[in-house]
């Protein structure tokens, strides 16, 4: 919670998928220094500790991928939108009037993009570092092609262009893989992949869509620590 608030204040909500991680990236040093630095508008940040069937409740809802994975999203996706959000309406003693922005890092973060997509009534912004777009429904060694990506199908297949805005992190050492052998890592060409997919909805750059790359950035939490308080200055910025 901010602290100090007069009553009057526009404050913003911000959920984050792996929770349980947040407090190792210090989340509250970086909240406290861009408050003193009055560069972003107080925020409500609620982190969400991910159970033990993680990999179940995480991915693309009513989509699992090619090993089951994601089965329960729908369930979590439930949990998120007819749960959580009233009780956090409920125990936060502040009017949130502002901007309602969901993150993740890795497969929470894919998660946190597919809930937004399908719920832009609810949010505002979306936050994926290190994103698992590679998620997919055909294994590499049974003729997978790029056009086996969940999400990536997900956005082409949609119709609609949901009023949100998109900031996609990846690092450049954030694996070594490369699918297509283009000397270029799988995460970073299924994220620029992601950008291109919203550019064909008529979303825009800079205004609707910030990719960030961070050269050295690995696919661990002290990356996505030093990356955090660049997507809170950007979401919420003053």
């Amino acid at each position: 919670m901010p602290d100090n608030l007069l009553g009057n204040e526009k404050v913003n909500l911000l959920l984050v998928n792996d929770g349980q991680d947040l407090a190792q990236m210090g989340l509250d040093q970086s909240l406290s220094s861009l408050y003193e630095k009055w560069k972003i508008e107080p925020t409500v940040a609620v982190g969400i500790s991910a159970g033990q069937e993680r990999l179940q409740e995480y991915g693309i809802a009513n989509r699992p991928d090619f090993k089951n994975r994601g089965s329960k999203a729908h369930l979590y996706t439930s949990f998120i939108v007819e749960e959580l959000l009233p009780f956090i309406d409920k125990e936060v003693n502040v009017n949130i009037s502002g901007k309602k922005a969901f993150a993740g890092f890795s497969l929470g973060g894919l998660t946190a993009f597919d809930i937004a997509w399908h719920h832009s009534t609810v949010f505002d912004l979306v936050g994926v570092f290190s994103g698992s777009f590679w998620w997919r429904k055909k294994d590499l060694s049974d003729g997978y092609t790029d056009d086996d990506r969940i999400l990536h199908e997900m956005l082409k297949e949609s119709s609609a262009k949901p009023a949100l805005k998109f900031w996609l992190m990846t690092g450049t050492d954030d694996e070594k893989a490369d699918r297509n052998q283009n000397f270029i890592i799988d995460s970073i060409d299924d994220t620029v992949d992601v950008v291109k997919e919203l550019l064909k909805k008529g979303y825009q750059r800079p205004s609707d869509i910030f990719y960030y790359e961070m050269v050295g950035g690995k696919h661990d939490v002290p990356t996505w620590g030093k990356a955090f308080p660049k997507f809170l200055e950007w979401a919420f910025a003053k």
